[in-house]
């Protein structure tokens, strides 16, 4: 099985794709940003757009992806948003048609949830004392940017299934994607302190500069 964790930048997809996978033995996340970073940066600078694009990345992450769920025996997570509808045919719809279970959520939450987590994920709460509250964690600008868009796009009834995390946490978006899917998570007993350092080790990790 494949869980395709939808969702707006900044929207929880990472951490509840960890959270998953610490709480559920077997699981792996497969991340298809790291192909697309990796092949953006193949490009000057000037020619880098958005890796989403890119034939080569929606080839690549289904072949990839193909090849995980066929050899790997556990279940399969992926953080990764896509709102356009060809992208989410050419590689969600497509490993779907390889025959592949493929589950897929998207994470949405009103605006000003989205904002409020950029700002503090990662380095955000540590740099808002020098570069002022409203300011957004390095790589983040362009997220902000993109927000309105992927907000209103994954409203869309094609990206079912809907999860709205506004007035949830990170364990217990994890345990409701569990019971759709028909999985059984272990019990989160972690504490508030440690889930909090834990999610912080985790967005300082996936922190994009380019």
């Amino acid at each position: 099985m494949l869980l395709w964790i939808n969702g707006p930048f900044g929207g929880g997809k990472t951490q509840t794709a960890h959270e998953i996978q610490r709480r559920l033995p077997g699981s792996v996340i497969c991340d298809p940003e790291h192909a697309g970073f990796g092949l953006r940066r193949m490009m000057p600078p000037g020619l880098r757009g958005d890796f989403r694009d890119l034939a080569s990345w929606r080839k690549g992450v289904v072949e990839v992806l193909d090849l995980a769920l066929a050899e790997h025996d556990g279940v399969v997570v992926v953080p990764m948003t896509v709102t356009d509808p060809d992208c989410f045919s050419e590689t969600v719809g497509r490993l779907r048609e390889l025959g592949h279970d493929v589950r897929h959520f998207a994470l949405l939450a009103e605006r000003e949830t989205v904002l409020r987590r950029l700002r503090e994920r990662g380095l955000g709460h540590v740099l808002r004392p020098i570069a002022g509250k409203g300011t957004p964690a390095p790589g983040d600008s362009w997220a902000v940017q993109q927000l309105d868009d992927c907000l209103e796009r994954l409203r869309e009834p094609e990206f079912a299934e809907h999860l709205w995390t506004d007035r949830t946490t990170v364990p217990k978006t994890a345990d409701r994607i569990a019971v759709l899917a028909g999985l059984t998570l272990r019990p989160n007993t972690e504490g508030a302190l440690r889930t909090r350092l834990r999610q912080t080790r985790v967005g300082l990790r996936h922190i994009r500069f380019d």
